[in-house]
């Protein structure tokens, strides 16, 4: 039997200087234990990418756990749903019975700005930070394919306009097409509105054996890689590769096809990843993707919505809580308890995260989860 989601937890997504990071772990963490309508777990998984040495004990403390293993891993932006797959993978294998999955990062106090630069890698010491590679996606895109534009603005237009029936996201707006286009412009040709905003928040998920709760999500595949050499030979944008690939085995893993899908959150966090992660995901032939959005395939009543929740556009983008958060959406949809944002035929959704930066490879890392809930 597949692992299953107990409970999920999150906190408010947004600038938030004044609370502590242990103090967002918290509140995410409680409501995940809360519930899952259990107050003790064997073990703890925490993804935070910019941490303080000790944030993933602080987090646990505050939560009442003690004297159980704490693992903290990184990933990049793909830091807490790492821990999830780890997490599912302990509990599949008989190591943990229950095992919270917490995500968690502080970006509006970091010292050297959201995004510092790396001087040890190439692309840090050039500042070629990732808005830059996203606009040279996007430049390629509008170069090569029918992409407009106004179809890059229009996937700002959904995601800022779901996340306003999210009480738990930080920028939902009601925003015509023009007006993203005419947002300070970041990295040609993305604006304002067309990239992620800085956040802090935190998410979590308790992960257990089956136990036939009718709340209970399975966890039907989790798959993690990291990317290979990717150079001038690669035929895609930075990121494609990767994401295909764990996509395509975690379909395998659950026994479904991307037709299957009824909804997805991915990682979108500039307008043009959400465009060739759908490609990659198979909702869409490359190149194709911008169809999706022109012709509503993607809405929340379309026929695959994509970031019901508002994506990391419209929620925000705490690296090290992402992931988790989007499972939060995704399970609280499978659930039907998503209120005005609830896609009616929800069943199986997909949760994809991926995170880069390091120079020739074709993101750090890729995590792909299908979720299955029960039938309605």
């Amino acid at each position: 039997m597949n692992p299953r989601i107990y409970g999920v937890g999150s906190s408010l997504f947004g600038r938030q200087p004044g609370t502590e990071v242990a103090e967002l772990a918290a509140r995410a963490g409680l409501d995940a234990l809360r519930d899952a309508g259990t107050d003790q777990v064997d073990a703890v998984y925490v993804g935070t990418v910019f941490g303080e040495m000790g944030a993933a004990q602080r987090a646990t403390h505050r939560l009442g756990l003690h004297g159980v293993p704490v693992i903290r891993v990184e990933n990049a932006c793909a830091s807490a749903t790492t821990a999830l797959h780890e997490a599912t993978a302990a509990v599949a294998a008989g190591r943990y019975r229950t095992v919270l999955a917490l995500g968690v990062e502080h970006m509006s106090r970091l010292p050297r700005g959201p995004l510092p630069t790396e001087p040890r890698d190439p692309h840090g010491r050039a500042g070629l930070l990732l808005p830059a590679m996203y606009a040279m996606a996007a430049t390629r895109y509008l170069e090569t394919t029918p992409l407009t534009r106004e179809d890059l603005a229009a996937v700002a237009v959904k995601n800022h306009g779901n996340a306003l029936a999210n009480p738990l996201a930080e920028f939902g707006a009601r925003l015509t097409e023009d007006e993203v286009l005419a947002s300070k412009s970041i990295a040609e040709p993305l604006t304002l509105h067309q990239c992620s905003p800085i956040s802090d928040g935190a998410a979590a998920a308790v992960v257990g054996a089956g136990r036939g709760h009718e709340r209970d999500v399975e966890i039907a595949a989790s798959e993690l890689r990291s990317g290979g050499l990717w150079d001038s030979r690669s035929p895609h944008v930075w990121g494609f590769d990767i994401v295909r690939d764990t996509a395509r085995a975690a379909y395998l893993a659950a026994g479904i096809a991307a037709h299957d899908v009824d909804l997805v959150e991915c990682h979108d966090a500039f307008t043009i990843g959400e465009v060739t992660t759908t490609e990659s995901l198979g909702l869409a032939e490359p190149g194709e993707g911008y169809r999706l959005v022109r012709d509503g395939v993607t809405a929340v009543d379309g026929k695959t919505p994509v970031n019901p929740s508002g994506g990391l556009l419209g929620r925000g983008h705490p690296l090290g809580a992402t992931g988790l958060a989007q499972v939060y959406e995704v399970v609280t949809q499978l659930r039907h308890e998503a209120g005005e944002r609830q896609v009616a035929h929800a069943r199986t959704g997909v949760v994809e995260t991926m995170g880069g930066g390091v120079t020739g490879i074709d993101g750090n890392a890729c995590v792909v989860l299908v979720l299955r809930g029960r039938d309605r």
